[in-house]
């Protein structure tokens, strides 16, 4: 594994604005970063009970990736597999997180996990079976190891 540098956020009105641009569709696209997705998947996770993140996320992401200019295909854009283990994670994260450390503190800290890496669904899936078409279309169960 490649070494991993998080960028990390010194505010919670950062990671809100990750979270409600996501929503609103005026999130810059440079600003779309795996850091961001974790981040804004946090804040809709505790601030934003409105939102069914299982039933609305691939939408919102799928809306998100056109208004930026980008596409929803079998080869770039929304992947559902990659979506759902990483909400997975995040939860996963959150069960044990301190809920009186700063929003900002937490997804940090979070950062710094092995849920926190980008490559963190390799741990569970091999490369083909995470990058095939089926698995972007769709969630399929992973081939290497179960999840925690």
């Amino acid at each position: 594994m490649t070494e991993y540098r998080p960028r990390f956020f010194s505010s919670d009105a950062e990671i809100e604005h990750l979270g409600e641009g996501l929503l609103t569709r005026t999130l810059p696209r440079e600003a779309w970063t795996h850091e961001a997705h974790l981040a804004a998947t946090t804040y809709l996770l505790l601030k934003r009970p409105d939102v069914d993140l299982d039933e609305d996320l691939p939408d919102i992401i799928r809306s998100y990736n056109e208004s930026v200019g980008g596409m929803n295909n079998d080869n770039e854009g929304y992947h559902d597999t990659i979506t759902r283990v990483f909400l997975a994670g995040v939860r996963l994260f959150l069960s044990d997180a301190n809920p009186k450390e700063s929003l900002h503190e937490v997804v940090n800290k979070l950062l710094l996990t092995p849920v926190g890496r980008r490559d963190w669904p390799l741990r569970f899936y091999s490369r083909d079976r995470l990058l095939s078409v089926e698995a972007r279309r769709a969630f399929i169960a992973p081939d290497l190891a179960g999840f925690p």
